[in-house]
């Protein structure tokens, strides 16, 4: 049997620390927490760094040292400092020495790269090892080179290397969720299916129960399946909420495709086995032929600079469209006529806050309201650029009226100036598969003891 304790589904989230003393008394053999993802947009991974303050980090991570030093058992992080990058995996094994240091502990720590060098993946992409999965971006060399940091997946094959140097805390580049959580229970030769099911439930901590902010689960895998169990008090698992989060960012609720295979839960039952915990058996584990990992890049799209105005006035409001419409014309008819800027050089959008703004039109209820925010993004080949069509813009926002024979109206800028420099502006380029033939070959671990 093999006992995983999950502290919270992602460093920088918060936990019960009543909770994590309760999971840590019943003896985890691993302590292991996911730090971040792409849900936060491609910046993150473009400019290779975290989501999170250092200051938040630092003091939830010595929370976590801590209790590992307790239990005694090795400690892990995968996807560390939200994107995965190898500056995000250093940027973590700093804030560990410091904290080492501080309280004169020491440790011997793995460090797992998954970053990929440009050039690699443009030539595995020429030999046709890098396939798109679905709904992937067209990719050429280009793009591939263009890109600023990619990263590759990892599964338990690269986090059981790195178990394998026996190492008291791992800080693991770009991960899958359910890896950091799989690996051990594999190793140690537990239920295949029921190891990648379990891992898959308890990625996001309590999220799988009644309680889902108070963050700590344990989970016992065994030759059979696992058990899965909230630590938080009233926090409660039942088969209900156990088998809705196969749905959780999930395209299939039934199959989980990982490196090397996948998993089947068709045939999984989930069964209470007393007033807080989940017992599930019958999931499958399917391998693959081939060894492929998943790859995630991302690259600068330009420089951006956005301006805010907000307006009140009803006869504007009833009237938005026509009235961002007729600033789109009367601003790009005068950056072709007035200054020398390609059209290629620059895209304009007037973004609508307040008015459908997140749905459009699947918004049920389309009434028009009594204040709509305008938002203007402009994007360039330069920050220069942006900041040129921006002041260019400024005007259009404050005064622009919709008829020629009305008085000029006056609509509110919240700030002064209303430009505001966004830098560069990334997008994701990469949702594709690379084959190895080794798990290791676009891996490497570093061991330090400090």
């Amino acid at each position: 049997m093999t006992r995983v304790l999950v502290p919270a589904g992602a460093l920088g989230l918060g936990f019960d620390p009543k909770a994590l003393a309760r999971g840590i008394s019943l003896s985890p053999d691993i302590i292991a927490i996911d730090g971040g993802s792409t849900d936060s947009g491609p910046a993150y991974l473009g400019r290779g760094q975290s989501k999170y303050s250092r200051s938040s980090t630092k003091s939830e991570w010595a929370k976590l040292i801590e209790a590992r030093q307790t239990a005694r058992c090795p400690l892990i992080i995968g996807t560390a400092g939200t994107c995965g990058t190898n500056a995000t995996v250093d940027w973590l094994y700093d804030i560990t020495c410091e904290i080492l240091t501080e309280r004169g502990w020491s440790a011997k720590i793995a460090r797992l790269y998954c970053e990929q060098s440009q050039t690699y993946i443009a030539h595995s992409f020429q030999t046709g090892q890098v396939t798109p999965l679905s709904a992937a971006p067209d990719l050429s060399e280009d793009i591939i080179v263009s890109c600023t940091n990619i990263v590759a997946l990892a599964g338990v094959e690269q986090i059981q290397s790195a178990l394998s140097h026996g190492p008291d805390i791992i800080i693991a580049g770009r991960t899958t969720d359910t890896a950091i959580i799989a690996a051990l229970p594999i190793q140690n030769q537990d239920h295949l299916g029921g190891a990648w099911h379990g891992a898959k439930i308890g990625e996001c901590g309590a999220l799988c129960s009644t309680n889902p902010m108070s963050g700590v689960v344990l989970i016992d895998f065994d030759a059979t399946g696992f058990t899965i169990q909230p630590m938080a008090q009233g926090a409660i698992c039942t088969p209900h909420t156990v088998s809705a989060h196969m749905l959780y960012e999930n395209a299939n609720p039934f199959q989980l495709y990982e490196p090397g295979g996948y998993l089947d839960v068709t045939t999984a039952i989930y069964t209470q086995v007393d007033t807080t915990s989940v017992r599930v058996e019958g999931s499958i584990w399917t391998a693959s032929p081939e060894y492929t990992v998943k790859l995630e890049g991302a690259r600068n799209v330009g420089y951006q600079t956005v301006s805010m105005v907000t307006l009140r006035d009803p006869v504007y409001v009833s009237q938005i469209d026509a009235w961002c419409g007729s600033i789109l014309k009367h601003l790009n008819h005068q950056i072709e006529t007035q200054t020398g800027i390609e059209k290629s050089d620059y895209t304009i959008e007037l973004r609508q806050i307040g008015r459908n703004g997140t749905l459009g039109a699947l918004e049920a209820d389309p009434r028009i309201p009594s204040e709509v925010g305008i938002v203007g993004i402009i994007t360039a080949t330069s920050q220069a650029l942006a900041n040129e069509i921006a002041k260019m813009l400024n005007p259009f926002l404050l005064h622009h009226p919709l008829t020629k024979n009305e008085p000029m109206p006056t609509f509110a800028f919240p700030f002064s100036p209303p430009e505001m420099e966004r830098g560069a502006a990334y997008e994701f380029c990469l949702n594709h598969v690379l084959q190895l033939n080794d798990p290791m070959d676009a891996f490497e671990i570093v061991v330090t003891d400090v």
